[in-house]
């Protein structure tokens, strides 16, 4: 398996205070030790105007910044708000971005599911997926050939004859791309569109199941020009991820903190799926041991790897995005990092194989 992190920039208001600049350099050296650590990906979230989430207008830019700074980590957006962006500058960024690295990016690309984002660019919450998948398949053509002629309800745009899209990407044929999905409909076009497919954190286990087995339905669809995609079949499942000596530990250094994260879910700042989620199957489960029954993965290093393990049998995953609130504190989190990359991550690597069967790859 491969393990990278989510990082949402996400302030700790306690420590960072008004208007929380300081965040983002407690972030990036969060990810140069994930860079030495061994993890796979370094995986960023686009988010705005607000203090009780990510602060991170433009994954592009801190890409950028971070492919000069680290050595051997891949970058990647986790995810671009497509619905709020343009896919011919999605395309340029993500080749520029690639070229910076060194072939390190992948872009990781979802339709968003907080509507005061949408209400501040004046975007059409509702219409977000419709803006999404018109965006999907101008964004892979423009990849896979560099050019596109387009007239639409939502974009429309021109680049053909003696113009192309410029840079190329390293990546051949272009970076991985991914898709973030837990409706039925964004499952479909993920496997469909040959994306990988990037699960919630929130989701409880047995429904990480179901959705994976209809994600690899779906890849049977495929069709041969979008089957090169370097990501396609792959599944990266973001889990809220803590690591302690014992159990205990654990429990003791993140339970308010994974409660205090939980209780803004609620509150009434998600909408479209992760607005849901949480009153449908987190709701049930608001105390700490019922999360960590099949939600978080918490605990010592054996029982990490354990869970991990399953997560693994009973979906076919061949990554973890490692997740965590900023409420543990730098050295904390550090910590568990730490203590992960050198107990956990070590009992499930295995020799890269192909993707096909249910198991890592």
């Amino acid at each position: 398996m491969k393990f990278g992190i989510l990082f949402t920039s996400h302030p700790n208001t306690d420590t960072e205070p008004y208007p929380h600049r300081d965040v983002h350099a407690r972030v990036t050296r969060e990810i140069l030790r994930a860079d030495e650590l061994g993890y796979d990906y370094a995986w960023l979230a686009e988010h705005h105007f607000s203090n009780e989430y990510g602060i991170m207008p433009d994954v592009f830019v801190y890409a950028g910044y971070l492919a000069g700074l680290t050595k051997r980590i891949k970058i990647g957006t986790a995810v671009v708000t497509l619905p709020l962006a343009n896919p011919l500058r999605v395309a340029e960024n993500a080749a520029f971005v690639d070229i910076l690295s060194g072939g390190r990016f992948a872009l990781g690309l979802g339709s968003g599911y907080r509507q005061y984002e949408f209400d501040g660019f004046g975007i059409d919450f509702e219409a977000r997926r419709d803006i999404q998948e018109e965006a999907l398949p101008l964004l892979m053509e423009l990849l896979a050939t560099k050019r596109a002629a387009h007239q639409g309800k939502h974009f429309q745009f021109k680049v053909d004859g003696a113009y192309e899209l410029f840079p190329h990407a390293l990546q051949k044929p272009h970076p991985p791309v991914f898709l973030a999905g837990a409706t039925e409909r964004s499952i479909a076009v993920a496997g469909r569109m040959g994306f990988g497919l990037m699960l919630s954190s929130w989701t409880p286990f047995a429904e990480l199941a179901r959705q994976t087995a209809r994600y690899r339905a779906h890849l049977e669809e495929t069709p041969a020009s979008l089957r090169a995609n370097p990501a396609r079949g792959h599944v990266d499942i973001a889990r809220l991820v803590y690591v302690a000596e014992t159990d205990a530990a654990a429990r003791r250094d993140s339970e308010p903190g994974i409660l205090r994260h939980l209780s803004h879910f609620a509150s009434g700042h998600t909408s479209g799926y992760l607005g849901t989620v949480q009153e449908k199957t987190v709701g049930s489960r608001a105390g700490y041991e019922a999360l960590a029954h099949d939600i978080i993965l918490h605990g010592s290093p054996a029982t990490v790897a354990e869970k991990i393990a399953h997560l693994r049998d009973t979906t076919g995953a061949t990554s973890i995005m490692l997740h965590y609130p900023p409420w543990y504190g730098l050295e904390k989190a550090l910590a568990s990092l730490e203590l992960f990359a050198s107990e956990v991550a070590p009992k499930l690597r295995a020799p890269e194989g192909p993707v096909g069967r249910i198991s890592a790859a």
